[in-house]
């Protein structure tokens, strides 16, 4: 016999089944990107910018892309470096999440910018949430199958049980 052999006999029927097997696997283990967007108006409130940026954060956290929009309206187009201005403040604050994946850039009535959370830190997060359900099922394995009788309460010192 011929080594490595020269021809194989296979199923062909299980063949192509354990290929479409390995195809779903493979696309199962791929993780989809979600942009979700922010829009921002130019003349935004403190606590408005507050809790938009807190909507930025938790996307972030969440292994999101964010897209954020600043519309501009009326006479507001004619100061394009506030949008900027406002953008850069937004990606400072959310820097320890994320990374500026598009400058922001003018697109007709709109000033445009991406952001992307840290590789790293996705890939942490799946691995967290990995252990924290591998230590789940070790506990559900470990818990005993009988119920246990409770605890019995421990003795009364003399003393006490004259003040009881």
């Amino acid at each position: 016999m011929a080594r490595p052999p020269v021809v194989k006999l296979m199923d062909y029927g299980k063949f192509k089944y354990e290929a479409a097997q390995k195809e779903r696997e493979a696309r199962r283990n791929q993780s989809q990107t979600v942009i979700k967007e922010m829009r921002l108006r130019l003349k935004i409130d403190p606590h408005d910018y507050e809790t938009k940026k807190g909507h930025v954060v938790r996307f972030l956290k969440g292994g999101d892309k964010v897209k954020i929009t600043v519309m501009f309206r009326g006479r507001e187009q004619s100061r394009p470096e506030m949008g900027y201005r406002l953008l850069q403040r937004l990606a400072g604050d959310v820097s320890d999440l994320g990374v500026v994946e598009s400058n922001p850039k003018q697109d007709g009535r709109n000033m445009v910018m991406v952001i992307a959370p840290h590789r790293n830190q996705a890939a942490q997060q799946d691995r967290t949430a990995e252990r924290k359900k591998a230590r789940a099922t070790e506990a559900e394995d470990a818990a005993p199958l009988a119920p246990q009788a409770p605890p019995k309460p421990a003795p009364m010192d003399p003393v006490e049980a004259d003040q009881a």
